[in-house]
């Protein structure tokens, strides 16, 4: 596609926008009096504004309900809320609703799909990720082998890019996972890399882990309602997420998982259990013996927090409004334009390089500007002149422009803010 940089243009392209009225569903935060450009949907998305209508329903049923609102809810009864978002939260993945649910926080969830899906042995031990993974996966890792007895040292195989790289390539994935066949007993990648904004071939890395015997998981922190997903049809064996980033669903709101069908009903599986994950029909006779609930409802271990959980249907209610489809669509044409920008404005000034693949396949909408300097100092500029963006270190500063909320318009400004305090 060919882009101009001009106000003009960028204007132009909003008003043929499809999904530009979606930004007015959505609070902009001020700075300085006048909405931001706000660019941080990858760390905190930010909120629809019917989320308060949401959690209001759920107060007003507490106040008059008392504790018959988890059966006498008008809309929601809070018994059956874990079951509310299931067809929503299929549809994003690109699994069945008994595939998926929502539950508990990304951190905890890694730790109890690691009890059920590694299962090491003398001979079949070694678990691959990324090199420079998210702390969530690094720390789980850790202490997950340390846990077994192992030494992560040697049982962790990371993978970096090439020198002089800054991206993994998709046939350097491949071929460890092949060479080190027998040994693996786990792949676990971040779906999209948090630090370079990389999106990896979630379906290729599944077959080459499965071939070798290996069981595959992803980390799809960064992908879950960033990138179209199939995980049923990629066979894809467990899989977990947040709902805060590009969900919009609320400050460290509510994570949820994803366990392939063919899962769906084998209780031999190891797993932490706990009361919500027991079958429903047996669940209020308190009895010894856990039976789950067949699915990922069997790795539930508490019931819901429906205050928290209200404003992660609000945000479900948008995303089924517009679809995964549309909301990549314009993704891969505002993330273009943000990159035509950068390019752009930078020349071969040599001060600042984007590391995201220039692949608009090979991302979603971050793009991750490294700077060989004054990187700290442009990003306090920004901030000043009301960009709200992600600083990571050493010096990078990630840029996601997201779909529902963010215009073209957005994008240009930003471009000519980076320029003028370059």
């Amino acid at each position: 596609m060919t882009y101009e940089n001009t106000l003009a243009y960028a204007q132009y392209l909003d008003k043929n926008d499809s999904l530009r009225d979606y930004r007015n569903r959505f609070h902009i935060p001020k700075v300085n009096g006048k909405d931001s450009y706000y660019f941080t949907g990858n760390s905190l998305g930010l909120q629809p504004k019917t989320a308060r209508t949401y959690i209001e329903e759920e107060m007003k049923g507490w106040e008059t309900l008392g504790v018959e609102g988890h059966f006498a809810s008008s809309k929601r009864p809070w018994m059956e809320y874990h079951k509310f978002s299931k067809d929503a939260l299929a549809r994003i993945v690109g699994a069945k609703p008994i595939e998926v649910v929502s539950m508990n926080n990304l951190s905890v969830n890694l730790h109890l799909l690691m009890v059920s899906f590694f299962k090491p042995t003398k001979t079949r031990y070694k678990i691959i990720c990324e090199a420079g993974a998210f702390p969530s996966d690094q720390y789980m890792f850790e202490t997950q082998l340390k846990f077994h007895g192992l030494n992560p040292d040697e049982a962790l195989i990371e993978l970096k890019p090439r020198t002089g790289e800054n991206t993994l390539r998709g046939e350097d994935i491949l071929s460890k996972i092949a060479e080190v066949g027998d040994e693996l007993a786990l792949v676990l990648i971040g779906g999209v890399q948090y630090y370079t904004g990389q999106l990896f071939d979630m379906k290729a890395i599944t077959e080459a882990g499965q071939k070798v015997g290996a069981k595959v998981g992803f980390d799809l922190a960064h992908a879950f309602g960033n990138v179209p997903l199939q995980l049923h049809d990629w066979n894809v064996d467990f899989a977990t997420w947040c709902s805060y980033k590009y969900l919009n669903s609320g400050p460290g709101n509510v994570s949820g998982i994803f366990v392939h069908e063919r899962y769906a009903n084998d209780s031999s599986l190891d797993r932490f259990a706990g009361w919500w994950g027991h079958d429903e029909k047996e669940r209020f006779k308190m009895k010894k013996g856990f039976q789950p609930m067949p699915g990922a409802d069997g790795w539930q271990l508490s019931n819901v927090n429906v205050i928290s959980t209200a404003s992660h249907l609000a945000a479900l209610e948008l995303f089924d409004e517009v679809g995964i489809e549309k909301l990549r669509k314009k993704s891969l044409k505002l993330t273009g334009y943000l990159e035509f920008l950068i390019k752009d404005i930078g020349g071969d000034s040599g001060i600042f390089e984007i590391i995201t693949p220039s692949d608009p396949e090979q991302r979603g909408c971050q793009l991750s500007i490294f700077f060989h300097k004054d990187g700290r100092r442009l990003f306090d500029a920004l901030a000043a002149a009301g960009v709200i963006a992600d600083w990571r270190e050493p010096n990078v500063i990630r840029i996601a422009p997201v779909p529902l909320y963010n215009r073209f318009e957005d994008v240009y400004q930003f471009a000519h803010l980076l320029k003028k305090n370059l």
